[in-house]
């Protein structure tokens, strides 16, 4: 006998909201958009039969035909949303970085603990084909113990980024560091654990903001093994790059697909005589399913019963490196 199908409910029907709605077709059932614009939620509501466009969370929250929510909204929202959702019996899909700092975070966890719901953090690079792939090698060993890693990724901002929501860190949060650093972040925890030692600073170089534009990072685990970050919005040339660094080979990986080139990973094996290495490079240019993936997962989450990876805890830990930063380079948290 199948399982019942889940009944969704897509909170922010912005860019990436759509990018959720969408990936639910097939999957689960969406039953209500909703946007504090109602031309938006309307909009996105002709993604699904019988979905409802609405205004208010509140309306889908207290509705018995709703499973699940995804909260794609701004920062300054994400946590109380996602809170109220747990505390309704919603299981949650929360847009990274999940709030503004690591204490709202903290609070979604007590509301989930209360009523035995599952909350996945959105970091959804994890599932991009490239590091999948990248966390089976290293799973099967292919690396040898890992020494290091090396990310850096950015964006140019566009005219008037500097007085987008991104630039006021009451609706942020901060910057470039917890926009896209805490992608990098996550990825960096996700291959090397905890990191005990935090260091680096951000700091704003060229946009006229009072929130940083980049961020450099320098993290260690108990054993040493580090993560060196840098993230930018002064990149002119979009660019992600993510190099791990074994004993034994380095894999990496380049491009997310669109503005940011096709997303590519090499596997560069030493040989017993080092000198040049072997190489294997695979290339995904047909587009990203990453969301789907995504999706996926979490409804495996909730039918499962399990924990999920990245969770509230990994959202935390995340948003702790970010805070400490922000404290040590001079930016209120």
């Amino acid at each position: 006998m199948s399982a019942p199908v889940l009944r969704f409910a897509q909170i922010g029907c912005g860019v990436i909201g759509r990018k959720r709605a969408a990936a639910l077709a097939g999957r689960a059932r969406l039953r209500y958009a909703c946007d504090l614009d109602p031309a938006r939620a309307a909009d996105l509501s002709k993604l699904a039969p019988d979905c409802e466009a609405i205004t208010d969370h509140r309306v889908a929250l207290d509705s018995s035909e709703v499973d699940a929510v995804i909260v794609s909204s701004l920062n300054a929202s994400l946590a109380p949303i996602a809170r109220d959702a747990a505390l309704a019996g919603k299981h949650v899909l929360i847009e990274k970085p999940g709030a503004l700092n690591a204490a709202e975070l903290r609070e979604v966890a007590h509301a989930a603990a209360r009523t035995d719901v599952r909350v996945r953090l959105g970091y959804n690079q994890r599932f991009h084909p490239a590091l999948q792939k990248a966390r089976e090698l290293i799973d099967a060993g292919a690396l040898g113990p890992l020494m290091f890693l090396r990310g850096r990724y950015g964006h140019g901002g566009r005219k008037g980024y500097d007085r987008e929501w991104r630039a006021d860190a009451r609706l942020s949060g901060g910057g470039e560091l917890i926009d896209q650093g805490v992608h990098l972040i996550d990825l960096a925890r996700w291959f090397l654990g905890e990191f005990p030692t935090i260091e680096g600073h951000a700091a704003t170089y060229f946009w006229d903001m009072k929130v940083d534009d980049n961020a450099f990072l320098s993290l260690r685990t108990a054993g040493g093994q580090t993560a060196w970050l840098h993230v930018s919005c002064t990149e002119w040339k979009n660019l992600f790059s993510f190099e791990l660094y074994g004993r034994d080979a380095k894999l990496a990986i380049d491009g997310l697909g669109g503005s940011y080139g096709v997303e590519r990973l090499a596997y560069y094996r030493m040989l017993p005589e080092m000198g040049p290495p072997e190489t294997t490079i695979w290339e995904y240019p047909r587009g990203d399913d990453s969301w789907a993936a995504e999706v996926i997962a979490f409804i495996d989450d909730i039918r499962l019963a399990r924990e999920p990876s990245p969770g509230l805890g990994d959202g935390i830990r995340t948003l702790e490196v970010v805070e400490k930063i922000y404290r040590s380079s001079g930016f209120a948290t």
